[in-house]
């Protein structure tokens, strides 16, 4: 096997970068001056020790935030045009450091460097740069009033940014989540205090270092390494006005309940169950590559993972062939591996969650296609397709969040629908059909919070992005974005 790069490489990126948490514009150990260990989930050996922020470190953090955000700071009297020209500066320092960032991302997180390379990094700072424009075009209304002598008042709206924003991310896309919160919310003209995953911090610690160097006032984002508990410190933190998260929804029902004491304002980006409906009239190729790389693309780690195949049954049996061909193809390996196309699982558990849910699926009658352990050293675990599955299944009714599809056949239209919705999340769904009528008509009565057609995993910081049901509250990118970091205020004046 041959890497991309280097150790004396790998050693240089990783050892330039801070190890500390980012708090009021300085780089500080932990309170307890504790630390935890960054594995690479490819060989299981540690890359990096990390301060460990716990509950004291929050409040440090937070007030910090408080402190930047106060009247008469820096980033609230900064005019927004400049505002707009540092979270740019930002973008373009994200496109500079296009390598690091990606080597980061495969070393913390063991997805191929070339898909950070090529996705990632570049849609992170696209992110930044969307959210650029933005700074100059949030605007009030002026109304007129209905009830009263339309001449005797003036009444308009303000659009003002929320306060303190704490923004819990996951592992899954390191860098990619935390533009997705960082962005809109500083465009927004909130201070924001940022608790990466304990299990890829890295690349959060390079995006510090960078918005400093972008004109970022100190106070303004902060960043605090640690475990659940940091995390549950900040939705809890009575001066915090706002907290978004992106994770299970397990963890997202802990986060409701711990920001209740002050009624903070919540976003949640949480699980899904995406189906993905094949028609018969689909083109059956585009159909077969579009649902493989549904659910295998970045190791099926993705929350909208096309996790559940219905095909019609004309083709089921050659769409299943098809995507069990592609999954023959997928080259599982070191993301440093310039062939590799899948890399490792997270961590242990991850990768104990997902043979966990294979087993389970076998157990219940399902035929197994994949499913083996990749070597003897990583997270590794085969491309996987389950066949033949019902719906009372653990394994077609729960996330799994690895590379596992569980497929079945239907036989008409109208019986698919109820199938297809039959879960409690509602955060992604697609169908594959050359009938537009039909693309259409799916499309509308998926209840999901994207669906694609005749694709799969395309994304865009224009585009609003969030979930039904189960699956959270709120939407990420786009416009919709902002109505998570403001407050909308009526102003109204007697001009009599």
């Amino acid at each position: 096997m041959t890497l991309a790069f280097d150790e004396p490489r790998i050693q240089e990126v990783v050892g330039a970068l801070s190890r500390k948490m980012l708090i009021n514009g300085e780089w500080v150990d932990a309170a307890s001056g504790k630390t935890f260990d960054s594995i690479n989930p490819a060989t299981e050996e540690v890359l990096a020790s990390v301060a460990h922020g716990e509950a004291e470190d929050a409040d440090r953090a937070v007030r910090a935030a408080r402190e930047a955000f106060e009247e008469g700071s820096p980033w609230r009297k900064m005019p927004h045009g400049q505002r707009g020209k540092v979270l740019h500066k930002l973008g373009d320092l994200i496109l500079e450091h296009l390598e690091e960032f990606a080597l980061l991302e495969s070393l913390d997180n063991g997805k191929p460097y070339a898909v950070a390379k090529a996705a990632d990094v570049p849609l992170a700072a696209d992110l930044f740069h969307y959210m650029s424009g933005w700074t100059t075009k949030i605007e009030g209304n002026t109304i007129p009033v209905s009830a009263w002598d339309p001449d005797a008042y003036l009444a308009f709206t303000l659009r003002e940014p929320t306060g303190v924003a704490a923004q819990i991310i996951p592992w899954n896309f390191p860098l990619l989540m935390a533009a997705w919160k960082v962005g809109p919310a500083l465009a927004a003209g909130c201070t924001v205090v940022l608790k990466p995953a304990e299990q890829t911090p890295l690349s959060a610690l390079l995006l510090g270092e960078l918005a400093m160097r972008a004109g970022v006032p100190a106070g303004v984002f902060n960043i605090v390494t640690g475990f659940g508990d940091a995390g549950a410190a900040l939705a809890s933190h009575p001066d915090v006005d706002k907290v978004a998260f992106t994770g299970s929804t397990e963890v997202g029902r802990e986060i409701v309940k711990a920001a209740a004491g002050n009624l903070k304002k919540v976003t949640l980006e949480l699980g899904g169950k995406s189906p993905n409906v094949v028609y018969a009239d689909a083109d059956v190729d585009k159909a077969i590559a579009g649902s493989a790389h549904a659910i295998f693309f970045n190791q099926g780690e993705c929350c909208v993972a096309g996790s559940r195949l219905y095909v019609e049954e004309s083709i089921y049996d050659q769409v299943v062939e098809g995507v069990a061909e592609q999954a023959r193809t997928i080259q599982v390996g070191n993301g440093l591996d310039p062939n590799t196309t899948m890399g490792p699982l997270v961590s242990q558990e991850q990768f104990d969650r997902v043979t966990g849910y294979i087993g389970s699926g076998k157990d219940d009658g399902a035929g197994v296609i994949g499913g083996d352990r990749v070597g003897d050293r990583g997270y590794f675990v085969a491309p996987t397709i389950l066949t033949g599955t019902k719906e009372d299944m653990k394994a077609v009714q729960e996330e799994i969040f690895g590379p596992v599809v569980a497929a079945a056949p239907f036989n008409a239209e109208k019986d698919i629908l109820p199938v297809a919705n039959n879960t409690n999340y509602g955060l992604g769904a697609g169908v594959f059909t050359r009938d537009i009528s039909k693309a259409f008509r799916t499309a509308r009565r998926l209840r999901a919070g994207t669906v694609w057609v005749n694709t799969w995993n395309v994304f865009d910081a224009t585009l609003p992005f969030g979930g039904y049901k189960e699956s959270g509250w709120g939407r990420e990118m786009g416009h919709a974005v902002f109505n998570n970091y403001m407050e909308t205020k009526t102003v109204i004046t007697d001009l009599s």
